[in-house]
């Protein structure tokens, strides 16, 4: 697997794909493999799986101390413009974003670690994201920072707007006034 780093602890990389006259096989997860690269011991809990068509934005979500999660995210169907947003106040990246596009041609996973947001914008119709998360969902420890936040700036590759998001996601706070790890 190539790897990519993100200040240092994003990691983006590809499995080895097998390809044959069948198809593909890869794995798509493997836990000594996965900690080897990440350098600790992550544990899964929790798997998601969204279906989104063109131009819906889901995110930038987060959750709070005790419940932050960490994220393995892929897609298996279609194409993302994936976000993460740095929301670690002490850190030197903090408020900065980097985009990445995960699509099921390339297999390329993506870890986001505990104090990051994460969001996407599907890019094609009937697009499928699945991750991994380390902590359940919390409603009570859930964050959002909207999507446009001029001060974050993220450049959406496609028209965005007027983007398909949720209720909760059109009405999250800027990076500003957002409750964000210490």
């Amino acid at each position: 697997m190539s790897v990519n780093h993100f200040t240092g602890e994003v990691l983006q990389w590809k499995p080895k794909i097998h390809r044959d006259d069948r198809g593909v096989f890869y794995e798509s997860y493997n836990e000594i493999d996965f900690n080897k690269r990440v350098g600790s011991d992550v544990r899964f809990v929790q798997d998601n799986h969204s279906i989104s068509s063109r131009g819906v934005i889901r995110g930038l979500h987060y959750q709070l101390p005790p419940a932050e999660q960490g994220k393995l995210v892929r897609v298996t169907r279609g194409s993302v413009f994936d976000v993460v947003v740095d929301l670690r106040r002490s850190s030197p990246y903090f408020g900065r974003w980097s985009g990445y596009e995960l699509k099921e041609a390339n297999h390329i996973q993506l870890w986001i670690p505990p104090g990051f947001a994460h969001g996407f914008m599907a890019l094609v119709d009937g697009t499928e994201v699945q991750y991994k998360t380390t902590h359940v969902h919390t409603p009570d420890r859930e964050g959002t920072i909207r999507w446009n936040d001029p001060e974050i700036g993220i450049n959406w590759p496609i028209e965005a707007a007027q983007p398909i998001v949720s209720r909760r996601d059109g009405a999250a706070p800027p990076l500003a006034q957002a409750e964000i790890f210490d």
